[in-house]
């Protein structure tokens, strides 16, 4: 019967698998969101990395605990799992509550310490120039007294033979502010999605903890 002993110790383990898949799911995410914002480091994706970490090696003691219906061990396994949810779930919100306001705040601050190779790397890939409009661009040398990459070459790409003699390519922040608004909403939302799984994990090891294992002897169950 679903709801005995060995359906809760086996749905139990099968959970514990289950974390150490979206661990690795949200190792993958954070990773992926650092790099993809490109000029600047997220310190709140950073977290959900490393509530990923934290989960992985969580799963291990939850896994072990319930191979065993070890008592101690499900119970620090349920704190540290409740402690996670709240920490992950408060990460999640916070990259989906971040304003279009802070986002041009990480990628300014992001661009202005970006060397001139990361800058350049970053024309090239999203055909832009400069980080707003009055960033100086005159499609030839690098402007700003050089902390800036030239945006000639890049020019030659976004305007045509045909173009304007003052055609130039549109500025970076856009762009950036884009891919920086896209790492928050994938961080969040997966954070925030599979920390529901962790609350289930909490309430299931309660229950199993509560069960007495049908193999042993009854007066030795805590």
């Amino acid at each position: 019967m679903c709801g005995g002993f060995t359906c809760s110790k086996n749905a139990l383990i099968a959970l514990n698998i289950l974390y150490v898949l979206v661990g690795f799911l949200l190792i993958g995410v954070g990773v992926y969101s650092r790099a993809a914002s490109i000029v600047t480091n997220l310190p709140i994706i950073g977290g959900i990395l490393v509530c990923g970490v934290i989960l992985i090696l969580i799963s291990v003691l939850g896994l072990i605990g319930a191979n065993k219906h070890h008592q101690v061990m499900l119970f620090f396994y349920m704190i540290i799992l409740f402690l996670l949810f709240l920490v992950q779930f408060s990460i999640a919100c916070s990259c989906l509550a971040v304003s279009s306001d802070r986002q041009q705040q990480f990628a300014k601050q992001g661009w202005s310490l970006a060397p001139i190779e990361l800058k350049k790397e970053v024309q090239d890939k999203f055909l832009c120039c400069g980080f707003n409009a009055s960033t100086p661009m005159d499609g030839g040398g690098d402007g700003d007294n050089g902390s800036h990459p030239s945006c000639r070459q890049v020019n030659q790409v976004c305007c045509p033979a045909t173009s304007p003699t003052d055609c130039q390519c549109p500025p970076c922040s856009v762009k950036l502010e884009n891919n920086i608004d896209y790492a928050f909403r994938l961080t969040g939302s997966i954070g925030l999605f599979f920390s529901f799984t962790e609350f289930a994990g909490v309430w299931l090891t309660v229950k199993y903890r509560n069960q007495k294992d049908p193999r042993c002897n009854p007066s030795a169950f805590l």
